[in-house]
């Protein structure tokens, strides 16, 4: 159990509300969410387990956000700490967390929601000698990798697809939210639509990376170019559209546990932009490959000098 309840610094609350057992707990604190799910579905989310690999501007909202949805069980991968940059934006990122690991806060931060949480933590983060047991036994896959370690997302992608473990990814593009969700048997691989070869440039992997996610990048109507450097990494987010991030995410997780009805999978893409009110959703055939995409490589090559 969590050291914090052995130390009684969470005992005395539990114990006042009558919540010091998993079960008086879970009963009352998911109780709100009967309705939109049933009894037997709750169950179903507390007993599940879901991969979280990165607590950064997505993947530490992913994680409250799906800890406040009833999950009961996590695997979290994660071996950065908060620094200053990463204030506007990450969950757990305070004045009082610089230089303190990002898994430390995080799991603080969900232990303190949910006690009985289950949790299995690579303190090293994802690795292709941990990639497997990292996966194993998981239901399904939150992407909270950072945009441009783009070497370890292909990792997890093709450990998943090999191992039949649906990825969601959600991209907090500008004010854009943009999903997909990956099927181990119905979608092409990370590789195959995203049309990333090993030898390319890491400026032109990050921008076929970000092409793939937004097939139609409506955001580019707002966003000034001028703030993105792809050879530092480096590119304008916010908060909100992480948060917009989490819930898409999120759904689509619990529409799976679940094995509810919902978006369909890659070649499909959804987009939404909360600064222009307006969504997009299609089909990606051929992925980057598709003569349009290679296009519009092509010219956001030339606006960005690569």
């Amino acid at each position: 159990m969590w050291s914090l309840i052995k130390r009684g610094i969470l005992g005395k609350h539990l114990k006042r509300y009558g919540i010091d057992n998993p079960e008086s707990f879970w009963r009352e604190a998911f109780a709100p969410q009967q309705g939109l799910f049933s009894l037997e579905e709750l169950e179903c989310l507390r007993q599940a387990t879901v991969a979280i690999p990165g607590l950064g501007g997505v993947g530490g909202t992913h994680l409250i956000c799906l800890v406040r949805s009833g999950i009961g069980r996590f695997k979290i991968a994660e071996f950065d700490t908060f620094e200053p940059r990463n204030i506007s934006r990450q969950y757990g990122a305070r004045v009082d967390t610089l230089g303190r690991s990002k898994g430390e806060v995080m799991l603080e931060e969900a232990f303190k929601i949910n006690p009985y949480l289950q949790v299995e933590f690579y303190w090293e983060g994802l690795t292709t000698e941990n990639a497997r047991s990292f996966l194993a036994d998981v239901d399904v896959v939150v992407d909270g990798i950072e945009f441009f370690a783009l070497k370890a997302r292909k990792l997890l992608y093709d450990t998943a697809r090999e191992m039949k473990i649906p990825v969601i990814t959600a991209g907090p593009l500008a004010f854009s939210g943009v999903l997909l969700i990956f099927d181990p048997e119905k979608s092409p691989s990370f590789e195959e639509f995203f049309d990333i070869e090993e030898d390319m440039p890491e400026t032109e992997k990050a921008l076929r990376f970000a092409l793939g996610l937004a097939p139609r990048p409506i955001f580019l109507k707002y966003l000034d170019l001028k703030a993105i450097d792809l050879k530092k990494g480096q590119g304008p987010a916010s908060v909100i559209t992480c948060y917009l991030c989490s819930a898409l995410a999120s759904m689509e997780a619990i529409r799976i546990i679940l094995k509810r009805p919902g978006l369909k999978p890659v070649p499909h893409y959804f987009l939404f932009d909360l600064y222009l009110h307006e969504i997009r959703e299609g089909y990606l055939k051929k992925g980057n490959r598709h003569p349009l995409q290679r296009l519009k490589i092509f010219f956001l090559k030339k606006k960005l000098g690569l």
